[in-house]
């Protein structure tokens, strides 16, 4: 028995292979292909963005793997466990992208039973209900009727409810959706704290800045399939094609020279008071190093351009589109 527990315990927290989901639209029960074959591994501790354009299949993909909807093909485990096992099930906080509660419960109540489904004892209930309607900035609402709620404290409900059994694995669709700058603050803070406490967090979001901050890993969909994905440090490094380099240069002469050796094959950042800082690509800074000490321009500052997400996501979510290879070389498994 503890050697199963072991090997629980050191099983990835999410294990997706070769997922795929298929509907049947239309009258004469079209087929679209939702979700087609992802497979990534999530292990303790570590905090995954699951990102894509909207109908990218992402919440099609987290209803296959709560049980929600039956996938057409594919292995989901959680904790090694099968996703439907009870004991695995029991350890997940789930937040759905538009949260529904019914509207004549107090925040209290809602919490109450979502303890008791989970089985909490009464005391440590009391407790943790009040613990996190502090935390979340509602216990000044806690006796009020959820009909009165804003879009913001609804989502804040919503993330109460999914604490409250203290779980180990988070899985999070859209949770900043509806707050304002102050609410996604306090929610990334929060988020933070629970990375640090050892939880392991799936998280989907379009605000891309939020996912680069927290997260660990991504995977990036277009049409239900992946297109990239893995650390997220590796993945922005994997397109780092761009350099940016510092140069004094005596005159404007010398830069003038400078910039005709290259052409239109860079950018001038900064120009003025003898510096000159140019983007160029990575391939060409050889080029460059020679042509700096034949114009006795100095250089600087050398650095590699650092991808943002953002630039990250466009390019790869964009990829079928215009028909680059996204897919090349890419095994979508994020450990």
């Amino acid at each position: 028995m503890i050697e199963v527990a072991r090997r629980e315990e050191q099983a990835p927290v999410i294990e997706v292979r070769d997922l795929a989901k298929t509907f049947r639209v239309g009258l004469l029960g079209r087929q679209v292909e939702a979700v087609r074959d992802i497979s990534l591994a999530l292990h303790r501790g570590r905090v995954l963005g699951y990102l894509g354009p909207n109908g990218a299949g992402k919440t099609t993909s987290i209803k296959c793997m709560l049980g929600l909807i039956q996938p057409s093909r594919g292995e989901i485990r959680f904790f090694g466990r099968s996703h439907r096992d009870p004991l695995a099930r029991a350890r997940i906080g789930y937040l759905p992208e538009h949260p529904y509660f019914y509207d004549y419960l107090k925040p209290t109540e809602v919490l109450d039973y979502a303890a008791r489904l989970y089985g909490v004892p009464a005391a440590i209930r009391k407790r943790r209900i009040g613990e996190l309607l502090e935390r979340l900035g509602l216990s000044h609402a806690m006796d009020r009727t959820l009909r009165g709620f804003s879009k913001g404290m609804l989502q804040r409900v919503g993330i109460a409810q999914s604490l409250v059994s203290d779980p180990d694995l988070l899985i999070y669709d859209e949770p900043l959706s509806g707050l304002d700058p102050i609410g996604r603050k306090e929610l990334r803070d929060l988020l933070a704290e629970l990375r640090r406490a050892g939880k392991t967090l799936f998280i989907t979001s379009h605000v891309l800045g939020d996912i680069e901050t927290l997260c660990d890993e991504v995977v990036i969909l277009r049409q239900g399939q992946a297109v990239a994905a893995g650390r997220l440090d590796d993945l922005l490094r994997r397109d780092l094609l761009e350099s940016a380099a510092t140069l004094r240069v005596s005159d404007a002469g010398s830069a003038d020279a400078l910039l005709a050796r290259f052409g239109d094959g860079v950018t001038v950042q900064q120009r003025g008071e003898g510096l000159l800082v140019l983007r160029l690509p990575s391939e060409r800074l050889l080029e460059l190093t020679q042509a700096a000490a034949s114009l006795n321009a100095e250089l600087v500052e050398l650095h590699p351009v650092r991808d943002t997400l953002e630039e990250l996501f466009v390019r790869k979510a964009l990829a079928l589109e215009t028909g680059g290879p996204a897919t090349a070389g890419v095994r979508p498994e994020a450990t």
